[in-house]
Order: structure tokens, then sequence, then C-alpha cells
């Protein structure tokens, strides 16, 4: 069903990231910036991700021998900095996420283009190394993001959903491997519940969520693409979850034919099997739409 499959290394049938998103308590400061001091469970709940799901993380991540992908915006390396003095210890990926989880797409560009610069230094400041990989917080990637990567240097994004395996974003400068995951794939759908967050959705089991990860899991290694989760440290590093999660790894190690990597080796091998033409991936050119191509005026269905 994927008609041209990336060759993977060693002939594996699907690649795998398990990347977490580690927000801590930015998402509350910028959902509710007049008050969000005063919601103190809230800052509880999202600060478990830094203070006690990563150390938990870490550890399983080194008993299975598995170097994978966080991405953190810049704010919260500044307040959660031997968290992140923790991931890059042991080997890491730390990609760009934001400043403190702001959405690209409300942003003119150049006020994009400067809090992209600012969390640029402050992740090489922090890790030692300039990021390579952007996820725009909550999927918002806005119509100058693309140019704006390449003209920051950056090698590869994971903010769309056009494809179930990598492809190419080509901007005005020029092109990002762009490695895709979906809603089926993230944790925020099966397992978050907060008012003050304003999402109020019903909390599922961890077998029944990792159903639906790992249904998404079997059709990748079938039909050898690609599968990435975008996980939550204060969502997934709860204690019942992470213990499925650990069970979902061993799954997959015996399973076989896995390739587990950082998505920073994952966009640097598709990048170089597309140099040397082993691979042909599909080509998107942004913005998909300079202007709305909506009429004038709009049909009055559409409630615009």
């Amino acid at each position: 069903m994927i008609s041209n499959p990336v060759p993977w290394p060693n002939g594996a049938r699907c690649a795998v990231a398990i990347t977490l998103d580690m927000d801590a308590d930015s998402l509350i400061h910028i959902a509710k910036p007049h008050d969000s001091i005063t919601r103190v469970s809230a800052i509880s709940m999202l600060r478990y991700g830094p203070d006690v799901a990563i150390p938990r993380i870490l550890e399983t991540y080194r008993r299975f021998g598995l170097k994978q992908t966080f991405f953190i915006p810049a704010w919260c390396i500044e307040q959660h900095p031997k968290a992140v003095e923790a991931i890059v210890k042991d080997g890491h990926e730390v990609g760009f996420h934001g400043y403190i989880h702001e959405a690209p797409n409300a942003l003119p560009r150049e006020e994009e283009h400067t809090w992209m610069r600012r969390s640029i230094e402050v992740i090489t400041r922090h890790t030692g190394k300039r990021p390579r990989g952007n996820r725009s917080p909550l999927y918002n990637f806005s119509i100058d993001t693309a140019d704006l990567l390449v003209e920051e240097g950056f090698l590869y994004d994971a903010s769309l959903m056009g494809d179930d395996i990598p492809y190419i974003l080509k901007a005005k400068g020029g092109e990002l491997v762009e490695l895709p995951s979906h809603w089926a794939c993230d944790d925020w759908p099966p397992y978050v519940q907060s008012m003050d967050l304003d999402y109020m959705m019903q909390i599922v089991s961890p077998d029944r969520a990792m159903e639906v990860f790992m249904a998404e899991f079997e059709a990748q290694w079938e039909c050898r693409g690609l599968w990435i989760g975008v996980w939550h440290p204060f969502v997934s590093g709860r204690l019942a979850r992470w213990l499925r999660v650990e069970k979902m790894i061993e799954q997959m190690q015996k399973k076989g034919g896995v390739w587990f990597a950082t998505l920073e080796e994952i966009a640097r091998h598709v990048r170089a099997v597309t140099d040397n033409g082993t691979y042909k991936p599909r080509i998107d050119n942004l913005p998909y739409y300079a202007q709305s191509p909506m009429p004038v005026p709009w049909p009055s269905a559409t409630g615009g």
C-alpha cells in the first residue's frame, strides 16, 4: 500500500521514534497568562513531566538501549535545566518546540523568527548543539515556518500529517525532510483531561490507548513505513501508562525488523538515500496557498 517505501538501514521493515514533547507548565502559562500562577493543581500536573516522568523515561531508554528525540520549549529548558541535562547526558536529541509553546501560525513572520532565534540560542547553550529538527507547538506550522527553518539551517520538520512516510518540503530557500505523524499516534486524545487547559476528554485505559498506537505500528511494519509517537512526559509518563509503553517496546523489539532511532538520524538517512537516488520522496511546495482560495463573498454555509 506504500508504493515507494524508504529503504531503511540493515533491511529494517519499519523506523520507529518514540518522541516526547516536554512542555511542562509552559502549557498553562500560554493558555491562561493572566492568572496561570493561581492554577496550582494544573502546574503540579504539568511539572510531573520533568520532575517525575523524565527520570523514569530515561531509565527505560537506558535499559532498552534506545536513543530518542525530545522536543522542548526553550522556556522549559530554562526552567527545568536538570531534566534537560539528564536527557543530553544520555545522548538523546533535543529539538525546537517554540519558546513557551506559542502558536507560530498566530504570529507575524518577524515575531515568529524572533522567538525561533531566541529558542535556538537557549537550546544551543544548554545542550551544546544547535537543534536540527522542529515540531511546531500543537502542530501550528505557519505559512512562514518552512522558510524560517531553512534559513536557520534546520534539517527536518515533524509537525505535518501529509503522508505515511517521509517526504520533502520545498521552501523558498531550500528543502526540509518532513517526518509526519498524525493524531492516532498522539497521546493527547486518549489521556488528557484538564479543565484548566480547556480539554475535557474521556480518559481510556493504557491498553485501549495502546490498541490504537499498535494498530498504527503494525500497519507501518507491514508496509515498510514510519511510526512516530507524539507523546508527553506528564501524560504518557504516568505510572500505568509508562509500564504499558515498556511492554510496547518489548513487543516491537521481539517482532524484529524495527529501527529505533532519533528523528535526526531518520532525517539524515532519508536525505542520504534521496541524494543517492535510492529513494524518491514526494515533494510538497510550501506554502500550499499564498492567499485565501475562498471566493468573495464566501458562501453563507461556511459561517465565515
